[in-house]
């Protein structure tokens, strides 16, 4: 059996739904299975076992109609026996449709019976107690009599990239034997990220409570502006905490770097999913507008914490994502630094 799974996009969605390839390999060890991912998300998914092969949607096919009619006729040639659509877009409908799979599954819309014979309703509240994100994915493939489980996500670094990390970070001056976080200071956008001047409190929390800690922002070059804001936001004795310019210069660096971390903490996001993939802590901060359900199960509540601004007050989430900076300024520091403490004593 020959299978192709589509997921193209975001990183967090991709490396979410590389939990397909470990629980189809479970159950039919002998499949092959392919995944079709935009090529920039690649660095989260290398060197999974379970995945046989990648088909990269570059920016080059997304931008060339003969291009990515190139790239559907690589996918015929394929012959697949099933395609799992995850994406759900005109580019994966069009790729589904290409495939001539005997089995084509996605997520039940108004236009998608026209080219799949199976369609999943998603779930609205979980049933096993993950996040959304899992539990509807895992709908996908019951087709094939995978059984539920509660796949987690997996990021597989090599030795060296790992000896590497360890290196630069010995070299730029942190002492490993001591806490080490790494801050997710930014979201994805501006209605995904905690105001800088709260932010800014939480790292004096952390620093208060945690003498010892060593703090690293994540952030990417074109966003040193708005990182530097937050850290000029905090104390002087907080910035001396905070190693600045050290960061990873790729994907693969920054998750080698995130794996000798003792916890990651901020913005709900990419950097929390691929931390949770490195088995690293976590403290994740979400978005007043966002379901908390959808990326965070109470499966996961050993190792991990979220907060939520309906934690601590009831509102409508279609008036915060309307008035995002609004509701962003109720959710208080105070309200999240005493989880915060908590969360980084039951550390060790």
């Amino acid at each position: 059996m020959k299978i192709l799974i589509i997921q193209q996009k975001m990183i967090g969605d991709v490396l979410t739904t590389s939990i397909l390839f470990e629980a189809l390999k479970a159950k039919h060890p002998d499949a092959e299975l392919h995944y079709a991912i935009n090529s920039h998300t690649y660095a989260v998914v290398e060197h999974n076992p379970f995945i046989d092969k990648f088909l990269f949607v570059t920016p080059e096919i997304e931008q060339s109609k003969i291009k990515f009619l190139g790239f559907l006729k690589q996918i015929r040639k394929e012959n697949y026996d099933v395609v799992i659509d995850v994406y759900g877009k005109i580019s994966s409908i069009l790729i589904s449709y290409y495939s001539k799979a005997k089995l084509k599954t996605t997520y039940k819309k108004k236009y998608t019976s026209l080219v799949y014979n199976q369609e999943i309703k998603r779930l609205k509240s979980p049933v096993h107690n993950s996040s959304l994100a899992i539990e509807n994915r895992m709908r996908l493939i019951e087709c094939l009599d995978v059984p539920f489980k509660p796949y987690k996500p997996k990021i597989y670094l090599t030795d060296s990239e790992i000896e590497n990390a360890k290196n630069y970070l010995i070299e730029s001056g942190i002492d490993l034997h001591k806490t080490l976080f790494m801050i997710s200071v930014l979201g994805s956008s501006a209605i995904k990220t905690y105001p800088f001047e709260y932010m800014a409190k939480l790292l004096e929390g952390i620093v208060a409570h945690h003498p010892n800690s060593q703090i690293l922002f994540n952030y990417i070059p074109k966003q040193k502006e708005e990182a530097q804001a937050i850290y000029d936001n905090c104390s002087i004795e907080t910035q001396q905490h905070i190693f600045f310019n050290v960061f990873g210069k790729s994907l693969r660096e920054f998750l080698a770097i995130t794996s000798h971390c003792n916890a990651l903490i901020g913005n709900e996001g990419g950097a929390n999913n691929m931390a949770k993939a490195l088995g690293i802590p976590t403290f994740t901060i979400f978005s007043p507008y966002l379901n908390k359900k959808n990326w965070f199960g109470e499966d996961e509540n050993n190792s991990h914490v979220a907060v939520h601004l309906l934690d601590y007050t009831d509102y409508d989430i279609l008036e915060a994502k309307a008035q995002p900076t609004l509701f962003y300024n109720k959710f208080k520091p105070e309200f999240i630094i005493p989880k915060l403490k908590t969360f980084i004593t039951n550390l060790g």
